[in-house]
């Protein structure tokens, strides 16, 4: 069973097939025993290099990566033959915007640059990650949208004003 309270740190090692087969399987046993409990982070949380975290299950947990390595939704932190520790990562929601032409769809994305919101692209489509309550990102793009510059768009591609 994991210790109550654990400190992870990763270190580089080459793994081959057959290890990351047994991982799997030996992971796939202890679900079903209910063994294998979660480290949920925020997707803005998998850049850092050390930070603390508490588990589903409560333990309070501390991570230092080396510089090479990245946590990523379903990344062991730890595993023996009672339990494993598994990174989850939160469901991201996007805001989507699209501007009325280019010069619009330019000043768009200056603004949520000089904002530093982290954005991507689906064809004409920006759309912002939400990383604060979404009224924030509303408020701010406001004299846009009223302008009629910009309007969101609807995941099922409906355009709302």
């Amino acid at each position: 069973m994991l210790p109550s309270a654990l400190q992870v740190r990763l270190q580089t090692c080459p793994l081959g097939m057959n290890i990351i087969s047994d991982i799997i399987d030996q992971l796939h046993k202890l679900d079903h025993a209910h063994a294998v409990d979660h480290l949920r982070l925020p997707r803005s949380e998998l850049a850092r290099r050390r930070f603390r975290g508490i588990t589903d299950a409560g333990l309070e947990i501390a991570i230092a990566l080396p510089r090479d390595r990245q946590l990523f939704d379903g990344a062991v932190l730890a595993i023996d033959e009672t339990a494993a520790l598994v990174v989850r990562v939160e469901t991201e929601e996007w805001l989507r915007f699209v501007a009325c032409d280019a010069a619009t769809a330019l000043r768009l994305g200056y603004f949520a640059g000089n904002l530093h919101w982290r954005v991507r692209f689906e064809g004409e489509v920006l759309l912002i990650a939400v990383e604060t309550e979404e009224r924030v990102y509303l408020e701010r793009l406001e004299p846009m949208l009223q302008a009629g510059d910009i309007c969101r768009d609807l995941a099922d591609g409906d355009a709302e004003q």
